[in-house]
């Protein structure tokens, strides 16, 4: 439930100033833009420089290899990727071309294609995946504590949640502390 004088999104409000953004709220945001874009390039570098493998790649191969037996729709491959589907077919030809994934049809529905991660792309991706934990590690997970960690893990998951896990407006907001000064 949003707190009073305050709006969820798409659910409508009397009051156009309770859809305003205020200052506290824009640099959250830019905040929370400009620490992705940070850490995606940090991060990409790495990849890229050690073993020339980009971060959408390395996704690509963490998303196949987390999926039951190493196979994804394509449909499902770009929701969990973020990327859309031009994006995704244009990056798995390439991961084809180099041996890593392989496209097969879909079992229980011909016109379906599956994406599925090859021997050489469960190795690839094993031999990059220590150096993108170091840098996770280094660049975001060491500049917080541990109950910081859960609390912007909670924090960020309520933005990745879908909104009909919430209802149609979106999360409810816990009660806050009426003695904390956050």
């Amino acid at each position: 439930m949003a707190p009073a004088g305050t709006v969820e999104p798409g659910c409508g409000s009397a009051d156009p100033a309770a859809e305003r953004v205020d200052a506290r709220g824009m640099r959250a945001w830019r905040g929370l833009l400009r620490a992705h874009a940070q850490v995606t390039r940090v991060l990409e570098a790495e990849l890229e420089e050690t073993h020339h493998l980009p971060l959408a790649s390395y996704d690509v191969l963490v998303q196949l290899s987390e999926a039951p037996d190493g196979a994804l729709r394509m449909s499902e491959l770009a929701d969990a990727v973020l990327l859309s589907r031009s994006g995704l077919t244009r990056l798995v030809d390439r991961l084809v071309r180099e041996g890593l994934v392989e496209r097969r049809s879909c079992p229980s529905d011909l016109r379906g294609t599956l994406a599925v991660l090859t021997p050489a792309g469960l190795a690839r991706l094993r031999a990059a995946s220590g150096t993108h934990l170091r840098g996770v590690a280094r660049h975001v997970l060491s500049r917080y504590s541990a109950e910081e960690l859960e609390l912007l893990g909670d924090l960020l998951g309520r933005l990745a949640a879908p909104a009909t896990e919430h209802g149609s407006c979106g999360a409810e907001s816990p009660p806050r502390d009426q003695g904390s000064d956050a």
